[in-house]
């Protein structure tokens, strides 16, 4: 995927954070392992690997675009944006991909997504950072409501100001992994969306069969 890939519309700047102070990161270097080990961001979906799909959908909400990736790392490369893998061989999950982002991206803004959720909403980080701005919080996280209205977070799916590298840092670095325990230490604010087949994600390969024959957002 090259830059004339992305589509040509641009979505308005969200309210107290330009559009081109976020970075937005597709988390693509899990294990795999509900799929049976497979690179997950390259399976394909509408002959696209997912990874592609992710990009091209964050690509209209953010300013510069990366993916976390830490296998097949020239595949990934091929998608035309920069690859940054864990810093780390541990694999210690979505926060090191988290990590990598706070790292190497020069906005003071990181929206994440994971590869294998490709219909997220098209205003995601639009409303996140708007969220964001209005409570002065560094962190925003997606949220649905179950059918008996209890919120369910969707914690791949936010905003982090990179001042929060450190602290990231520190809380992998304590053995930690749980994202939902970071955020919240944090003062993470959440953000309801209402549908909640927006953040169908292909955990297994039957997932991801589904996805295929469900008619994208």
């Amino acid at each position: 995927m090259t830059s004339t890939d992305m589509p040509a519309h641009i979505l308005p700047a969200p309210d107290g954070i330009p559009r081109t102070e976020i970075t937005g990161l597709v988390l693509a270097g899990g294990l795999g392992s509900r799929m049976g080990g497979v690179d997950k961001g390259l399976q394909t979906l509408h002959d696209r690997p997912l990874a592609w799909h992710a990009l091209e959908r964050l690509a209209p909400q953010v300013g510069t675009l990366a993916i976390n990736a830490n296998r097949h790392l020239e595949a990934h490369a091929a998608f035309g944006v920069p690859v940054w893998p864990d810093a780390t061989t541990e694999r210690p999950g979505p926060l090191a991909g988290m990590l990598a982002g706070l790292t190497h991206c020069r906005t003071p803004w990181l929206a994440a997504v994971p590869c294998d959720s490709p219909c997220f909403p098209t205003d995601l980080v639009a409303r996140l950072a708007h969220a964001a701005a209005q409570a002065g919080a560094q962190i925003a996280v997606a949220a649905t409501r179950e059918a008996d209205g209890t919120l369910q977070p969707q914690p791949v799916h936010l905003l982090l100001h990179a001042s929060l590298r450190d602290s990231l840092a520190a809380f992998l670095a304590s053995g930690q992994r749980k994202i939902d325990r970071w955020t919240a230490q944090q003062g993470a604010i959440s953000v309801v969306f209402e549908d909640p087949r927006a953040f169908f994600n292909a955990n297994t390969l039957a997932d991801l069969e589904r996805m295929k024959h469900t008619p994208s957002t």
